[in-house]
C-alpha cells in the first residue's frame, strides 16, 4: 500500500496548479470570445467604429497636409494616420470595458466572480475580448491609409500590428481602472468623454506637441494615450529622417512607462471593481 500512496502524494500537488492554470486560461478564452461575438452581432457598432477614424484621417489628415505639409518637414497624412490608429484602438478597448457595468446590472459579473477563477484572469479576459474587437478596426484603418497614399513597407506593417496590440491592451487596462471608480453605466457614459477628449490633444493625436508650455507638458505626460501614440509613431518612423521631428520619447521609455502603468491600472482597477461587487 505504501508503494501506491507515496507516488499519489507526489503527483497530487503537481496537478493542482496545472488544473488552476487551465481553468484560468479557459476562462480568459471564454470571456474574450463572448465579447467578440457580441461585437459581430452589433452592426451599428461595427459601422460607427470604422466611420469616425476614416473621417479623421481622410478629411483632417488630407486637409492639414494640403495646408501645412510643405512647411512642416513631414507628411501630415502619415502623422495623423499613426495618431488616429493608436487613439482608436486605445479608446475602443477602454470604452468597451464599460460593458462590465452592464454585466453587473444583469448579475452576470457576480456569477463569474464567484467562480473558482482568478479575478485577474476574468479582468484580462474582458480586456482581451475588447482587444479582439478593436484589432479589426485597426486593420480597416491601415487599409484605408494605404488607399489614401500612406506608404508602408512590410517592416512598418509588422511594427504597426505589434503596437496595435499593445495600444489595445493598454487602453483596456486604463478603462478598467476608471471603471472601478464608476458607480453605474450612466455615470461612466457621462464621465468617460471628459477623460478621453482632452487626451486627443495632449497626446498629440492630431497636432504636434513637441514644444508645449510647461503646464501643458505636465498634463501631456500624465496622459496615458500619449505613450500609445508616441510608441506607434516611433515604430512607424523608425530609421526615417522624420523620426527626430515627430517622435517625442525613445521607444524604450514608452515601453517602460506603458508596461509599469499597465500593471498599476490592472491591480487598482481589479481591486476597486471587486470592492464594488462585494459592497452590493
Amino acid at each position: 500500500m505504501t508503494t501506491i500512496t507515496q507516488p499519489q502524494a507526489r503527483i497530487e500537488p503537481a496537478r493542482a496548479p496545472r488544473g488552476r492554470m487551465m481553468r484560468n486560461v479557459n476562462a480568459v478564452a471564454a470571456i474574450a470570445y463572448r465579447d467578440f461575438l457580441k461585437f459581430l452581432r452589433d452592426r451599428a457598432r461595427i459601422l460607427s467604429t470604422f466611420l469616425f477614424p476614416l473621417i479623421f484621417i481622410g478629411f483632417l489628415g488630407g486637409g492639414m497636409q494640403a495646408t501645412f505639409g510643405a512647411s512642416s518637414g513631414y507628411n501630415f497624412l502619415d502623422f495623423i494616420f499613426t495618431g488616429v490608429l493608436a487613439q482608436t484602438l486605445w479608446q475602443s478597448t477602454a470604452i468597451g470595458i464599460i460593458s462590465l457595468l452592464e454585466d453587473r446590472q444583469n448579475d452576470f459579473s457576480q456569477e463569474i466572480f464567484v467562480s473558482p477563477i482568478s479575478r485577474y484572469a476574468i479582468v484580462f479576459g474582458k480586456i482581451l475580448g475588447e482587444t479582439l474587437v478593436a484589432l479589426p478596426q485597426g486593420l480597416g484603418i491601415v487599409l484605408f491609409g494605404i488607399i489614401l497614399g500612406v506608404a508602408m513597407n512590410p517592416a512598418q506593417l509588422l511594427g504597426l500590428a505589434l503596437t496595435s496590440l499593445i495600444a489595445s491592451l493598454y487602453g483596456g487596462a486604463f478603462g478598467m481602472m476608471l471603471l472601478g471608480l464608476m458607480p453605474s453605466r450612466r455615470a461612466a457614459d457621462q464621465l468617460f468623454p471628459f477623460v478621453f477628449l482632452p487626451q486627443f490633444f495632449t497626446a498629440g493625436v492630431f497636432v504636434p506637441i513637441a514644444n508645449l508650455p510647461l503646464p501643458l507638458e505636465i498634463v501631456s505626460r500624465l496622459s496615458p494615450l500619449r505613450y500609445a501614440v508616441d510608441l506607434t509613431r516611433g515604430v512607424f518612423y523608425w530609421n526615417m529622417p522624420q523620426f527626430q521631428v515627430v517622435v517625442l520619447d525613445p521607444l524604450w521609455l514608452n515601453v517602460a512607462i506603458m508596461g509599469s502603468t499597465f500593471l498599476l491600472f490592472m491591480l487598482v482597477g481589479t481591486f476597486l471593481f471587486m470592492r464594488a461587487e462585494q459592497n452590493r
